[in-house]
């Protein structure tokens, strides 16, 4: 006799991807417990997290660490931690392959010839197999002096146009009492808290509309950006600057260290 759970036409729920084979989960065990040594996360709104199918989780960035907690988080709310992740790395001998087998999305930087054609990959693969994939909308570590959130780049929102995904805001506080901006040292103990939260997804319907009208991706970013500061100001208890930070404004390098 077959049981009601298992009766053909049966609608099945998706089984978390803690449970899918990967060789992501292998490499990562030795890593991914050792976060939870230094910090304790806790979670705010974790429902608003989609527990099944594909979206794009946009988060603040300002240590060297944080993409390790960040992938620690979305494992413990059952889904697998893939990164938006620069191109030209998938080309290194050993990285390009460990970011290959854990299914990395590679990417292009905007203004390179295959840019856009390496976007529409990345949301084709996304939609097709039913995966998350974090980005830092700010490309690279904050520059702003009070680590909030800098001036955005269009990446996320690009993708999101091409993907029709929802942007989920997130942020973390905490972090930095594990490894600070640019430092050579992780703090061990005592253990550090860090709390991440959770936003709606960023409405860009009406942006999307116009996706081909000037402006419309750095309006979309604006918007990512602004969604994931007022998170982070909750978090902190705090009102973030007027202004967002410009490094372009205070002479500093879009990428790499710069001397704060």
């Amino acid at each position: 006799m077959t049981s009601a759970k298992h009766a053909p036409g049966t609608p099945q729920k998706p089984r978390s991807e803690k449970w899918r084979p990967s060789w992501f989960w292998p490499l990562a065990m030795p890593v991914l417990p050792f976060i939870d040594l230094v910090s304790k996360i806790t979670f705010i709104n974790p429902e608003k997290l989609p527990k099944h199918g594909p979206f794009i989780l946009a988060v603040n960035h300002y240590s060297e660490i944080d993409p390790l907690v960040v992938a620690r988080a979305v494992w413990k709310l059952g889904r697998a931690p893939r990164f938006l992740a620069k191109a030209s790395l998938f080309k290194v001998p050993v990285v390009g392959a460990a970011l290959r087998v854990t299914g990395q999305v590679p990417v292009e930087r905007h203004g390179t010839g295959r840019a856009t054609a390496g976007a529409l990959s990345a949301a084709d693969a996304l939609v097709a197999h039913g995966r998350g994939v974090i980005v830092y909308p700010e490309g690279t570590l904050t520059r702003e002096p009070n680590l909030w959130p800098m001036r955005g780049k269009t990446g996320a929102a690009r993708l999101a146009f091409d993907s029709g995904l929802p942007v989920i805001p997130a942020a973390h506080w905490g972090v930095q009492e594990v490894m600070g901006r640019y430092s050579k040292k992780i703090s061990l103990f005592p253990r550090k808290q860090v709390r991440m939260i959770f936003g709606d997804p960023i409405d860009l319907s009406d942006i999307a509309a116009r996706r081909g009208t000037p402006g419309a991706l750095n309006e979309a970013t604006d918007r990512i950006m602004d969604g994931v500061t007022a998170l982070l100001e909750e978090l902190r208890g705090e009102q973030a600057p007027a202004e967002r930070w410009d490094p372009s404004k205070h002479k500093q390098s879009e990428t790499g260290r710069f001397e704060s």
